[in-house]
């Protein structure tokens, strides 16, 4: 599919999916939904990241212990089934279940767990020939990742957390004879590890393969930084600006004090080791070869996320309690995508340039010609000059959205707006006054109509939802990434009214809309 054709793509992560195991999966009920998408004549389907969530960190997927690996909590059991490694009645384990719009993620994991590790045990006595080559082919082609990202996990079993700078001395130091002294002693969790991870991404290329089928295409999402607790960090170390000695971080990523907040946001991760002797570091750019190759293999088009801090990010004292006293240095720039494109070729990126945007990163995204994102949500807090606004697109090289996953649903937001703030009354007159509980639709249709090329509807809002099943609220720590479809929504009715509004943009696929 050519990126400037105009086209429409729905936001839901594999987890909000409907089912009943406890969270969505990238089983059937995945295949079902790329199928309602078709039919809603939908080009894209936008996930958030795929990597493994922990309680420690809210279980959001932009706080990971690894940015290569993939969350087993979105492994298809049925599909094990079939391979014959779960017995028969593993789905009593799941009887108590509820068909609930919130996953459990506490509950999920300990009784998802047992099983998987169940089925790594039948499938290393029982799997054929042809599984256990394809196992050792995984091995052999994702070890770059694959062999830290196991052992860490194991240690992080073992030493009962993923803080690798407080674990002995040696390993955390990663000593060659103690990786592998804990290589040998760790061994049977490691293959487990290893086990999860070639099932996940065998499950995720057969949707990929699946939707490319149906003429869908795949949106993956890269976090910015990665957590200091985290096989990244323990294994490379040295490309991150961490101390000497302790390999705790000497400054800290956030942004400074704006409009949300008096005292900005200190988001607490370690920064790039961007630069050495003035020149791009090697070890840090070679990391994220590597690091985005995986991503866009996984992917068609791939968001990154806080594009703004390649131009320039921000750097906090690693003891500052907040971001009021950081100070902006610059990124790596267009010389790094230059790099980028020397070993990965074309680069299908989505620059998320919100918030604080000043001209440096505008140029190096024009530069890049990579389209931004408009957000219509934050369009009607000026004046008919706002440039999230359609009518002030100057060309179409933008992803238009009515809300992403740290917005407020469309709905919960407009209804929300007390009856006399002027941005209410703008958005009536702008969009025209919705019908009673509809305001979503106004939302969408103004999205659809507008230039950008592309379009991403949250589905909460293709459903009409209202604050209470938003996926994220920014800035709190608890009750996020819990949102889930429950059965019976995936209806007919809003896939032809979606089908209907792309016909009339122009927006269907290209096979069903020669027009454009």
């Amino acid at each position: 599919m050519k990126k400037k054709e105009r086209a429409a793509g729905v936001l839901l992560h594999i987890s909000s999916l409907p089912g009943k195991q406890g969270c969505g999966t990238l089983g059937e009920e995945a295949r079902v939904f790329a199928r309602w998408l078709s039919s809603a004549g939908m080009s894209y389907w936008q996930i958030l990241p795929l990597h493994p969530v922990c309680s420690h960190f809210g279980f959001s997927p932009y706080a990971s212990t690894s940015t290569f690996a993939g969350n087993e909590m979105l492994i298809s059991l049925p599909e094990l089934r079939k391979k014959d490694l779960l017995p028969a009645d593993y789905e009593k384990d799941y009887a108590s279940f509820k068909d609930s719009d919130f996953v459990n993620w506490e509950s999920l994991e300990r009784m998802k767990k047992p099983l998987l590790r169940y089925a790594a045990d039948r499938f290393f006595t029982k799997a054929d020939a042809v599984d256990q080559a394809g196992f050792a082919a995984f091995r052999d082609r994702e070890k770059h990742w694959l062999e830290d990202y196991t052992l860490f996990s194991a240690l992080a079993d073992h030493f009962g957390g993923n803080d690798w700078t407080v674990w002995k001395k040696e390993i955390a130091a990663r000593k060659p004879d103690a990786v592998g002294f804990w290589r040998r002693k760790l061994a049977g969790e490691i293959r487990v590890h290893e086990f999860t991870q070639f099932i996940f991404f065998s499950q995720w290329r057969s949707l990929k393969e699946y939707c490319h089928t149906l003429g869908i295409g795949l949106i993956g999402d890269m976090p910015m930084y990665v957590n200091l607790e985290s096989a990244d960090a323990w294994a490379c170390p040295e490309i991150f600006q961490l101390g000497r000695v302790n390999q705790r971080p000497l400054a800290v990523a956030g942004v400074p004090p704006d409009y949300f907040s008096a005292v900005g946001q200190r988001w607490g991760n370690p920064l790039y080791r961007w630069f050495e002797s003035n020149r791009l570091c090697p070890k840090t750019v070679s990391w994220w070869v590597g690091r985005l190759g995986h991503a866009l293999s996984q992917c068609d088009l791939l968001r990154l996320d806080h594009f703004r801090a390649f131009a320039s990010y921000y750097t906090i004292p690693a003891a500052a309690k907040t971001a009021v006293n950081g100070k902006w240095l610059p990124g790596p720039g267009k010389e790094f995508f230059q790099h980028l494109a020397k070993e990965l070729g074309d680069l299908p990126f989505i620059a998320e340039d919100l918030g604080y945007i000043t001209p440096d990163v505008e140029s190096l995204r024009r530069e890049l010609a990579l389209p931004g994102m408009k957000i219509l949500q934050f369009a009607f807090s000026e004046n008919s000059a706002h440039p999230y606004l359609p009518h002030n697109y100057a060309d179409p090289d933008w992803v238009v959205y009515t809300g992403t996953h740290d917005n407020d649903t469309s709905n919960g937001w407009f209804y929300g707006l007390a009856r006399n703030d002027p941005a209410r009354n703008f958005v009536i007159e702008y969009c025209g006054a919705p019908d009673e509980h509809e305001f979503h639709w106004r939302f969408i249709r103004l999205a659809l109509a507008s230039t950008a090329w592309l379009a991403i509807i949250p589905m909460q809002d293709v459903l009409g939802f209202g604050s209470e099943l938003r996926m994220n609220t920014p800035g709190t720590v608890s009750g996020n990434w819990r949102w889930r479809l429950t059965g019976g929504r995936l209806q007919k009715p809003e896939a032809d009214r979606l089908r209907s509004l792309c016909r009339v943009y122009g927006r269907l696929p290209a096979a069903e809309n020669p027009g454009y």
